[in-house]
Formats: C-alpha cells, sequence, structure tokens
C-alpha cells in the first residue's frame, strides 16, 4: 500500500523543501534586505499619505481618528517585514550545460529555461540599494518578443558577473 506521504514527499508550501527537490541554488540572502528596503521606500509615503488623510479628513467627519492612521502603519510594517523574506525563498536558479534556469513564485509558480543558444545579450544591474549589500541582477534577453527578457535578482556581485561570463563564452563558441 503507498502512503499519501511517499507520493508527495516535499510540502507544496515549503519553498526550501521544492527548490531542493528541483535542485535549484537559492538567491543569496541579503536580498531580502534589499526588498525590505525597498518595500518600506514604497510603503512609508503611503502610511504617512494615509495619517494626513486621517488627520485632515476624519476630523471634519467627526469620525474615529487614528483609526486609518493605525491600520496604515500596522499594514506598512507587517509587509516590511514579512513579505520580503517571504519572496527570497521563492527564488531559485541553476546555470547548466547550455541552459539557465529560473523559477520563481508560490501560488503562481514561473519556471523559465533559457538556452544559450537563444540569448542575444547580457547585463548586469546594480541599484544603489543592491550595491550597498553587494549584490547585482543577471538580465539575459533573449530572441523572441513575448517573454524575451529574464532577470535573476539577489545576486552575489562576483557570481552575476561570473554567471555573465560563462553564458558570454557559451555564446561565442555556438557563434564561432
Amino acid at each position: 500500500m503507498t502512503d499519501i506521504a511517499d507520493a508527495h514527499p516535499t510540502d507544496p508550501f515549503d519553498p526550501q523543501a521544492l527548490n531542493a527537490a528541483e535542485g535549484l541554488d537559492p538567491v543569496d540572502p541579503a536580498y531580502g534586505h534589499v526588498l525590505r528596503i525597498t518595500t518600506a521606500m514604497n510603503l512609508v509615503p503611503l502610511a504617512i499619505g494615509a495619517s494626513v488623510f486621517d488627520a485632515l479628513l476624519i476630523r471634519h467627519l467627526e469620525g474615529p481618528y487614528g483609526l486609518i492612521t493605525g491600520l496604515a502603519w500596522i499594514a506598512a510594517i507587517f509587509m516590511i517585514v514579512s513579505f520580503p523574506a517571504r519572496r527570497v525563498q521563492r527564488w531559485g536558479y541553476k546555470i547548466g550545460e547550455g541552459q539557465l534556469r529560473v523559477a520563481r513564485g508560490w501560488l503562481f509558480r514561473t519556471d523559465t529555461i533559457v538556452p544559450f543558444v537563444r540569448v542575444q545579450h547580457i547585463d548586469v544591474g546594480q541599484g544603489p540599494i543592491e550595491r550597498w549589500f553587494g549584490l547585482s541582477h543577471l538580465i539575459v534577453h533573449t530572441s523572441g518578443t513575448h517573454n524575451s527578457t529574464v532577470t535573476l535578482p539577489g545576486l552575489h556581485a562576483d557570481l552575476a558577473a561570473a554567471m555573465r561570463e560563462t553564458i558570454r563564452r557559451h555564446i561565442q563558441t555556438d557563434f564561432a
């Protein structure tokens, strides 16, 4: 008799088990700090706007002052603390013989395989927050129109440069 646990050995909600089962390498854990800072830079102005809205409008309506402010700040803090760590856990990649595989997502999982023969050019980008943590992102441009750009964030800068050179060397040997 086959046990259900044997049929599905990994928990579908455990991103580490899923990436390990698929043989994927995780992105750098410092990418969580990058996401946390960028999330804060996006949400704090919204929370401040909600506070101003609360202060100006709710007082005139004689409603419960502070309710919108409190909810906005609680939601912003919750998203800044929890969401970036979850997003980092759900990224994985593998560079292999003639291809790059990038997987991401949990509820809607995307697994992209880019054959090196389809690569048109490769970029290594680095924003100011990524630079602060020594990280970069690899951008692979392929032939075609739909999904012709694959981005792999959260790589250590040296690793991103090494991956770019590996793909570049493979492209040169394919066209030589």
